[in-house]
């Protein structure tokens, strides 16, 4: 597996990209109730999902949850600019059903999509929203929008990570339009930063031994 910058989740021999919590529609939903905020969003994760496919050459990409934020969001605007992309871009799209798609009956029939309830298990893994162990298998998951915290002083960064463990692994909100969870790496745990175009294992906390008296 390869860890992107682009908060993405790359399996070479399988031809998959994996990318979690786009929640697309999410500043639409919010000027809906009069909350004005940025625009460009989707725009900005539409481009990066094409830079991760161009540079993996990904043939399928599994959605794992949370691909709309609300009914509300999913105007017009928003399913014919997904669909402009979805035109310029021949690959297999599998979304698996999150808690935020809880409201899609069908998917809009120009993103050419497929939609799973729960999971999909590949090879040894299982790609599902919520990051829950599976027997005899790797869970590749989102849901927790996992980050860490950075401190230097007064100077303060959040940023997105990837979180793996023994059995599970969360991928980071792929949207940066998200809040996220701070995360710190227990036993057995590994905690990867996306920082601008790199991916960086964060050190492991030191353990400082008490003297014997």
């Amino acid at each position: 597996m390869e860890l992107r910058p682009e908060r993405a989740l790359h399996w070479p021999e399988a031809g998959v990209l994996a990318v979690a919590d786009l929640h697309w529609g999410k500043p639409e939903s919010f000027h809906q109730h009069g909350i004005p905020l940025p625009s460009g969003v989707l725009e900005d994760d539409l481009a990066r999902l094409s830079a991760a496919l161009h540079a993996t050459g990904a043939r399928r990409v599994f959605l794992v949850g949370d691909l709309i934020h609300s009914r509300q969001g999913l105007t017009p605007e928003v399913v014919e600019r997904v669909a402009a992309w979805r035109s310029g871009h021949e690959v297999e799209l599998v979304l698996v059903r999150g808690n935020h798609d809880r409201h899609l009956d069908v998917l809009p029939t120009a993103w050419r999509m497929r939609l799973v309830e729960s999971h999909l298990d590949e090879g040894p893994f299982r790609f599902a929203h919520h990051p829950e162990p599976a027997t005899g298998r790797y869970t590749c998951a989102g849901h927790l929008h996992p980050t860490v915290r950075l401190d230097s002083g007064a100077d303060r960064l959040r940023l997105p990570c990837f979180h793996l463990g023994p059995h599970v692994g969360v991928l980071p909100a792929f949207s940066a339009f998200t809040g996220g969870q701070d995360m710190r790496a227990k036993a057995g745990e590994r905690i990867f930063v996306v920082a601008g175009d790199d991916v960086v294992e964060m050190p492991a906390p030191r353990t400082v031994r008490g003297r014997r008296s």
